[in-house]
């Protein structure tokens, strides 16, 4: 289905992007995975095998950064046709309710975060400006379209950071520019709006989560790899500057 496609993916050893990872492999492409988790992106290259996977140790929330990745998958495959932000760097103070926020966690998640992947589009897309082609896909969120369900949280100690949806709600915004931005450059920019992953989360938070859906619930991070793959193929040409949301029904 991918044809030896090189795909970069940040963040590509973590829960989605490991999927992702897996998936892009499976069905017949190439990888080229950034990580700060060294031991866990060697292993997966294990898995997967060295003519189909590379893995890059490095914070690439530094565009200086990302350049080394870049010249890496290429020196290793010839080229990167396409590449998936999925890195999530998070503070010590993430996931702190909205009364509790302190100045030094929001700054550094805001950045590394929503500036991350600025940066990162920045260095990749000059990457496919060079090559007169490329395909970049960002990982969003249902809270970057819609506001927190509050009621589900109720009774546990979770909490949905307000941060979280502004920084998720940029991602779609970074999409839209992007796309629009490089138009006639043959350079194709979208994004996947996932609902819920599955994490351990409490049993009164996911049944009152699933009642808000209309068939499963919290999802398993290989619920997004058939959009993912559809965005990497010929078939999505001319999907561009999109925002697609898999989330089984609960922002409707």
């Amino acid at each position: 289905m991918l044809n030896n496609l090189v795909v970069a993916i940040s963040g590509g050893v973590g829960r989605v992007g490991s999927a992702f990872t897996r998936a892009v492999v499976a069905y017949g492409g190439r990888v080229v995975i950034g990580d700060v988790k060294q031991a866990e992106g060697n292993q997966l290259v294990t898995e997967l095998g060295e003519d189909k996977a590379t893995f890059f140790h490095g914070d690439l929330t530094d565009p200086d950064i990302v350049d080394r990745l870049i010249l890496q998958g290429k020196e290793k495959f010839g080229s990167i046709d396409a590449a998936v932000h999925c890195a999530y760097p998070v503070s010590k103070g993430w996931g702190t309710r909205f009364e509790d926020l302190q100045a030094d966690n929001l700054e550094k998640d805001l950045f590394r975060q929503l500036g991350g992947a600025i940066l990162f589009s920045q260095r990749i897309i000059h990457h496919f400006q060079n090559q007169k082609y490329g395909n970049l896909i960002h990982l969003s969120s249902i809270q970057g379209i819609a506001t927190p369900k509050f009621e589900h949280y109720k009774g546990t100690k979770m909490t949905s950071p307000i941060e979280y949806s502004a920084i998720k709600s940029g991602i779609i915004s970074i999409t839209r520019y992007l796309a629009k931005y490089y138009k006639n450059q043959n350079i194709r920019v979208n994004c996947i709006s996932p609902g819920g992953i599955l994490d351990n989360q409490p049993e009164s938070f996911l049944e009152k989560y699933r009642s808000s859906c209309t068939s499963k619930g919290m999802l398993d991070p290989t619920d997004i790899v058939g959009t993912l793959l559809y965005l990497l193929s010929d078939q999505a040409s001319y999907i561009n500057g999109q925002n697609i949301v898999v989330d089984d029904g609960w922002s409707l």
